[in-house]
């Protein structure tokens, strides 16, 4: 298992959720963290918070909608000269339900596919090659099991294309200490997941994690964070390897 003591790593929609929960985790770890939110004002508690780890923090803000504003940030975090070592890609938009599937509307697919894979790909794409000249780094890219829903055709769609990116992109990483892979949270009670979800948040850690900490080389895999609910950080990744 590899240390992220004083490593940088960046985390999309920190300011709530899963998001959230895995600021304070890594903190914990002695990482430091960039702190990404639709507006400086939302991750200000969790930046407050994460302080009293004795981490470095700071926070940035995007629309993940926008693309420029995409850029926007990326080019910030590269002008502070911080060297991001570890990316959560967490932030998601799941749209109005669409009983009436027939008549999804084309906004709420763009939408889904401009935040759930287009600001996904921009900024792994704007990283991983840094990530690959220094020898280290690790993504992970959250997806969902979604499945047999079209009433949610956006949602399932763009994690369905994050899913294929995710893989493919992975068979370049081969010999490299970079890697990139997906986690699946599981269906949570968050914004994103409603009152109605039969999991805790926190029953995602330490699996949504675990991508940050894995020390194999493979790339391209996919962790279902409730296989390792309950589990020590430690016991987690020894179970990684068993797989």
């Amino acid at each position: 298992m590899i240390s992220v003591k004083d490593k940088w790593a960046l985390i999309t929609g920190a300011s709530r959720g899963i998001g959230y929960l895995t600021a304070l985790f890594m903190a914990k770890q002695g990482c430091n963290l960039v702190l990404h939110s639709r507006s400086l004002g939302h991750t200000k508690q969790i930046m407050e918070e994460v302080k009293a780890f004795g981490v470095e923090v700071y926070c940035v803000q995007a629309d993940l909608a926008n693309h420029q504003e995409v850029i926007g940030m990326l080019d910030e975090i590269e002008s502070k000269g911080t060297a991001i070592d570890i990316v959560f890609n967490n932030a998601a938009v799941q749209v109005a339900y669409q009983t009436d599937y027939w008549k999804t509307p084309v906004e709420g697919l763009d939408l889904s596919f401009r935040i759930n894979f287009i600001a996904v790909t921009t900024i792994c794409y704007r990283l991983i090659p840094k990530m690959i000249e220094r020898g280290f780094g690790r993504v992970i890219n959250t997806t969902s099991g979604i499945k047999d829903q079209p009433e949610q055709a956006g949602y399932s769609a763009s994690k369905a294309a994050l899913d294929k990116f995710t893989k493919d992109l992975g068979t370049k990483l081969e010999g490299t200490n970079v890697l990139i892979n997906l986690t699946d949270p599981g269906w949570c009670r968050t914004d994103l997941g409603g009152p109605q979800a039969p999991n805790s948040p926190e029953s995602s850690l330490p699996g949504v994690a675990i991508g940050a900490f894995v020390d194999d080389t493979k790339s391209g895999r996919f962790f279902n964070a409730t296989d390792y609910t309950g589990m020590s950080l430690q016991d987690a990744v020894r179970k990684v390897g068993t797989v």
